[in-house]
């Protein structure tokens, strides 16, 4: 028996004070690297309750508990930031800007503000070293990789890391803990710029001219035959073009227009691959039709890969703090086992083992109806005491065991 297992009934004793922060956060979402009031406010309940809370990075706050009996270092993460959405979902705590906590973050920081808590609360009993590390800049996945150069996997070194992510608008009563398989559980993420060059020219002489969107509109199903032509079968992969821009008169050949997109692979020759292949099939495109094509691909980031002893961990871990019935399988979720999205948590996967677990917090079936990024999506509060058990449950049991 853990010396741990009062852990979930001392989180219940701060749900009141989880939803407080949570409405807070909620109320005042920012963007990216820009997380001026939510730094400060993280640092500010870290602070009162006895911790160091340092700077990590820009808006990075990072803050260390335990390390008084030899041991490892595990890591728990939570990203803060917030969507350019703005909400449309009416309440007391409804944003007060044009930007939105629609993809649940302020859930995430408010469940390692208490999980904050509890470690602290344990202190002395802690078998080694916990890192609370709060990130911004998840949505543009700039985050985690400045953190990371900024040093917080060093001194001490992380050993192994988790962090967990709310679900709202999907048939799972709240509460639910979804473990991963052991592998790759998300998509690595780029995206890709195509400025295309032509001549432009009257719409009565297209002879006259080289036409950048008929070049945009070849390049575009070009593109398309990487994924049905060039990469086997049982090998996901998701190419799209999500804007396609040129002209603003409908007799008139512009000079130029613009494709982006996105691609989203698993596997990461496959990544390589495809990025090769969208730079030289977006230029050949455009020789064909006399053009130019300057083909940028914006690095995003890797996959997630979950640890097998992790993986292990978390399913014996969650059952002893929840009970069998509340812990999930990916493939409940996911039949795959992967998620088409992507997480910048994928670069510590590239350091250190890690761990991506999933949070119920909006169940379809009792009027949660939207889904994460969407401007009308809500989160079941009830769980952020729970959300805050695990996150330290989690740490507590491995280093126990490690």
């Amino acid at each position: 028996m853990s010396k741990f297992t009062h852990i979930y009934d001392d989180a219940q004793l701060l749900q009141e004070e989880l939803v407080a922060h949570r409405r807070y956060l909620h109320q005042h979402p920012e963007l990216g690297l820009e997380l001026f009031l939510t730094s400060a406010y993280v640092k500010k309940k870290l602070t009162e309750m006895g911790y160091e809370a340092v700077d990590c990075g820009k808006s990075g706050v990072l803050a260390t508990v335990g390390g008084n009996s030899p041991g490892k270092v595990f890591l728990l993460r939570a990203d803060m930031d917030a969507l350019p959405v703005k909400e449309e979902v009416d309440g007391d705590y409804k944003s007060t800007n044009e930007n939105m906590h629609a993809c649940g973050h302020d859930f995430h920081t408010t469940m390692l503000l208490g999980a904050a808590k509890l470690l602290k609360e344990n202190e002395d009993k802690i078998p080694g070293t916990v890192k609370l590390m709060f990130q911004p800049a998840e949505e543009t996945l700039l985050g985690a990789k400045a953190m990371i150069d900024a040093g917080i996997l060093e001194n001490p070194r992380v050993d192994g890391a988790m962090m967990i992510h709310v679900m709202s608008g999907q048939p799972f009563k709240s509460g639910k803990v979804v473990v991963p398989l052991v592998g790759i559980s998300s998509a690595a993420s780029d995206w890709f710029e195509l400025h295309i060059k032509g001549r432009g020219g009257h719409g009565a002489s297209p002879n006259k001219a080289v036409d950048p969107l008929n070049i945009a509109a070849h390049t575009h199903l070009a593109l398309q035959e990487i994924n049905s032509r060039e990469v086997h079968s049982s090998e996901p992969l998701a190419l799209t073009i999500g804007v396609m821009e040129g002209g603003r008169v409908s007799n008139v050949i512009p000079d130029r227009a613009l494709l982006k997109g996105t691609i989203r692979t698993y596997e990461a020759s496959t990544r390589e691959f495809v990025k090769k292949r969208v730079l030289e099939i977006s230029q050949a495109m455009a020789q064909v039709f006399r053009g130019e094509t300057d083909a940028r691909i914006i690095e995003g980031c890797p996959s997630i890969i979950n640890d097998e002893d992790l993986v292990n961990s978390a399913n014996k871990y969650l059952v002893e703090l929840l009970g069998k019935e509340e812990v999930l399988p990916i493939t409940d979720v996911h039949p795959s086992g992967k998620s088409s999205g992507s997480e910048d948590f994928g670069f510590l996967s590239e350091v250190v083992p890690t761990l991506s677990l999933s949070l119920a917090a909006g169940n379809s079936l009792e009027g949660y109806d939207y889904p994460i990024h969407h401007p009308k999506v809500r989160f079941d509060e009830s769980v952020l005491c729970r959300g805050a058990a695990v996150y330290a449950y989690m740490a507590l049991r491995w280093l126990e065991e490690h």
